[in-house]
Parts: structure tokens; C-alpha cells; sequence
């Protein structure tokens, strides 16, 4: 089974500053894209999809360099939806026999790193197209998410705002795969959420 990697960086991270795909955890770091990027390719997956909105200009060139394969969402102001959204329908022109699942993942979770990836993506070996898993941090539920091709159609036509797959994910209970001993899971909204990310 293929599964691609689908990064979700459109955002433009008003708390934050600028857009959360270009923020560094210290000066002299690799941008948040750039981390996540190599993360998700270190943990195996031979293609990243990466969905950019906000600061895509810059953005782009950066994630082309790091080996991503870029997507721009036009409605990315929406929120996460609309990322979701454009990133499936982009896999969704792929046959089924080249891409059957997409590991889904956001920018802005600074400690969530190649283990994490690693071990959502050992859980989904051989569950096929259906499969539908969710990384969960000491009971909380984040990211990443396994999300079998089955799901797609479903997700891009319900799929809004900021919600992402949440309504999705209560209706089709998800997998659960316990990642707290790897990370804490929690997104960063402001620099103060930086601090002490692992570089």
C-alpha cells in the first residue's frame, strides 16, 4: 500500500505573527515547514504533499528545496477545511493503485516528530483503503491522522471552517494510537509556544 504524506500549511498564524510554515523556533532554525518536511520523509514516506496559502511565495521555494510537492489552496482563509479539502482533491487524481491513504499532519506541532509518524504509519500496515487511524497524546486526540482513500470522497464534500475531519472522525471512530510517550501533541498558536521545541 501507498501512502503519501499530506502537510497542511496554509495558515496565516495571526497569533503567531505571520504565517506558522515560516516561523523558526530559534533564530538560525529551519522554518516549522522545513522541520515537519523532513520529519515526515525521514519517517519513510517517499512523497509530501504540502498545502500553502498564506506566505505561499515564500513558503513554496522552501518546501520545493526540502523535497515537497506543493498545492495552493485559493480559500485558505476558510481555515483547515479548505487546506483538507484542496490536499484530497489533489490525491484524489492519483489511481487508487498509487495512492490508497494519506497520512495527514499540520505545521505547527513543534515536539510531534518522526516516532510519532513512524509508529501511526506501522499501525495502518495492511488495514487497506478503509483504514482510518488517529494519533492520540496521553487520551488527547491530534495529529497525525491515517485517513485510507475510502474517506476521501466523504471528507471533501463535508469537510469546513476549521473543524478539519473532527465531524468525520465522530461519526467514523477512528483508530486510536497511542503516541504520548513520544510527544505531547500540542500546536503552537504563539512564539511563547516555541519555547523548548525540539530542534
Amino acid at each position: 500500500m501507498t501512502t503519501v504524506g499530506l502537510l497542511l500549511a496554509a495558515g496565516a498564524g495571526r497569533r503567531m505573527g505571520g504565517p506558522k510554515a515560516l516561523v523558526r523556533a530559534a533564530p538560525g532554525e529551519p522554518t516549522l515547514l522545513e522541520t515537519t518536511l523532513d520529519r515526515l520523509l525521514h519517517a519513510g514516506l517517499e512523497r509530501v504533499v504540502v498545502v500553502l496559502g498564506a506566505g505561499a511565495e515564500e513558503a513554496g521555494p522552501l518546501a520545493e528545496q526540502a523535497g515537497g510537492e506543493l498545492v495552493l489552496a485559493p480559500d485558505w482563509r476558510e481555515g483547515m477545511g479548505a487546506s483538507l479539502r484542496t490536499g484530497l482533491g489533489h490525491l484524489s487524481q492519483t489511481s487508487p493503485g498509487e495512492v490508497e491513504a494519506a497520512l495527514v499532519t499540520l505545521v505547527d506541532l513543534p515536539d510531534v516528530g518522526t516516532r510519532v509518524y513512524r509508529r501511526v504509519l506501522s499501525a495502518g500496515r495492511g488495514r487497506g483503503p478503509s483504514m482510518l487511524l488517529r494519533a492520540e497524546f496521553a487520551g488527547v486526540p491530534g495529529h497525525p491522522v491515517l485517513l485510507g482513500r475510502e474517506h476521501w470522497e466523504e471528507l471533501r464534500h463535508s469537510v469546513r471552517g476549521d473543524r478539519g475531519a473532527r465531524d468525520h472522525l465522530g461519526t467514523h471512530p477512528p483508530t486510536v494510537v497511542e503516541c504520548g510517550d513520544l510527544a505531547t501533541g500540542k500546536d503552537a498558536d504563539t512564539p511563547q509556544d516555541l519555547d523548548g521545541a525540539p530542534g
